[in-house]
């Protein structure tokens, strides 16, 4: 995939229908499948974020053109007006250029692929909380499992290896962890690994799994502690 930034509110990239079918889309579906194309796009906006440090906040103008051998997207960040009525573009010159909310240029790729039809209300469920973490050698995960070899469990855990380096992506359930001890767990989490800005889609698109559950676990046995 190709990307060019344009300015801070502007990117665009181009992506050949040969690398959409290698990442597991057929060009048929992403004309006729909401689903899959919205897929396919926020895969390319992680990739995109990654490269670029391009954060997506609140709503978009996305535009795409079809080209003959692949797409070419130009998104642009955009802001609702004080009104809640316009949504406001940033151009080139540093002004900003207003468009009707009602129009829904903030449901993403609207106009370009229509509506699927049914119901499209969704439900605001709030997300459980999740973290990545990256590693700058395996001793570190190994230490990791060892410190927490009381760990009950109370978390979804894969381990990745990408371009190099191990992540570990957990997810809390807030079921079994109140928010004061996720948060300790993160900080003793944070001593033996790194922050990172990579993304779980990227990961699970380019990186290979090394354990898909019980990391801590699985490191332990391969890994037990020398007496």
């Amino acid at each position: 995939m190709e990307i060019e930034r344009i300015n801070e509110n502007t990117v665009k990239f181009y992506i050949s229908y040969f690398d959409l079918e290698d990442r597991g889309f057929e060009r048929e579906e992403i004309w006729y499948n909401r689903e899959r194309s919205e897929q396919l796009f926020w895969q390319m906006m992680d990739e995109v974020n990654y490269k670029e440090d391009f954060t997506v906040e609140g709503p978009l103008w996305i535009q795409v053109q079809a080209m003959d051998k692949g797409l070419e997207f130009v998104v642009t960040k955009a802001q609702v007006s004080k009104d809640g009525e316009n949504i406001e573009l940033p151009t080139e010159d540093g002004e900003t250029v207003d468009v009707p909310v009602d129009k829904k240029i903030e449901n993403m790729l609207e106009d370009k692929y229509g509506t699927s039809g049914g119901n499209n209300d969704e439900s605001e469920e709030e997300d459980n909380l999740s973290i990545i973490v990256s590693f700058r050698d395996f001793e570190d995960v190994i230490q990791l499992s060892h410190y927490f070899a009381d760990f009950t469990g109370s978390a979804e855990d894969t381990l990745y290896h990408y371009n190099g380096s191990y992540y570990l992506y957990m997810e809390f359930s807030d079921e079994l962890l109140d928010d004061d001890i996720q948060e300790d767990f993160i900080s003793q989490v944070l001593e033996f690994a790194d922050d990172t800005d990579v993304t779980i889609h990227l990961l699970d698109e380019y990186g290979k799994k090394i354990f898909e559950a019980d990391t801590f676990a699985q490191v332990r046995s391969y890994f037990p502690v020398e007496v």
